[in-house]
């Protein structure tokens, strides 16, 4: 039987795949494209201010899928574990402000050899920012990463410790983000998926290739790795998630050649593969 394709209306750009693009030039080339959704990184943001990004995002006509990245919760005195939850409600007034109803949360690496205790500060960061999230109609998306990434970016590196933080709360506080990149290999992933029915908040895809030589920039274009994608994304699709799809690529390659190239590549490539 014939697996449906995913439709193109739920397609998202998420900005860090055409990372020399301004949000101006995102915006435009996503408009140009004929993509619909488009994900924004707050670094993006810093460079115009949240004003004029509103005004272009507004203008566009685009829909905001989420704001990437709200997170990075341990640190090692209270004083800087303060001052990432204060930049993690500025994250939330952004989202916000944005018309966006979805923060992602990157959890953040530990600042020392105690990762459980790290783990800890990431609940207790997520505690704390959950009323104010809400009283802001801001959903936390908790992502896990792949274990590769637990010594500089996030301590959360299964979707099963993601799922037991977020069933601390209502589905429409927190809930999990799906990224294949970093669970494509977890020999529980699809007993996760399902667990996570009603809280999925987020799908993105890439691809994973071989040989790995710059972390960060691992990510390949789907098709061009060994993922699952298109399993993944049904079995999310059964979980009930039905919202946008946000491709989300790092890779120098793709960033250096022309982001109108890379759009049109990734529509081919969603069709076919996601």
């Amino acid at each position: 039987m014939a697996v449906e394709k995913p439709l193109l209306e739920n397609l998202s750009l998420n900005q860090i795949t055409t990372e020399y693009w301004n949000v101006k030039e995102a915006a435009e080339g996503c408009v140009k494209a004929k993509i619909p959704w488009i994900s924004l990184w707050r670094h993006k943001i810093e460079e115009i201010g949240l004003a004029e990004t509103k005004r272009i995002i507004t203008g566009s006509g685009l829909k905001l899928s989420s704001l990437c990245r709200g997170g990075m919760f341990p640190a090692e005195t209270a004083e800087l574990r303060q001052k990432a939850l204060d930049d993690n409600f500025r994250a939330v007034e952004e989202a916000a402000e944005l018309g966006t109803d979805v923060l992602v949360l990157v959890c953040g690496p530990s600042p020392h050899k105690d990762i459980q205790t790290s783990r800890k500060w990431v609940e207790e960061g997520i505690e704390k920012l959950v009323p104010f999230a809400e009283s802001h109609g801001v959903k936390l998306g908790i992502e896990p990463l792949h274990p590769m990434y637990a010594a500089d970016r996030s301590v959360v590196v299964t979707l099963d410790q993601a799922n037991t933080m977020a069933e601390k709360y209502n589905p429409n506080q927190v809930g999990v983000v799906v990224d294949v990149f970093h669970v494509w290999w977890d020999p529980d992933l699809y007993n996760q998926i399902a667990r996570a029915e009603g809280r999925i908040l987020g799908f993105h895809v890439s691809d994973w290739n071989v040989p790995i030589t710059d972390t960060f920039k691992a990510r390949h274009m789907m098709g061009d790795g060994v993922i699952e994608i298109r399993r993944i994304r049904e079995a999310v699709e059964k979980a009930g998630y039905f919202g946008p799809i946000e491709v989300e690529i790092m890779n120098q390659k793709i960033w250096d050649q022309p982001g109108d190239d890379t759009l049109a590549i990734m529509k081919e490539r969603y069709l076919e593969h996601v």
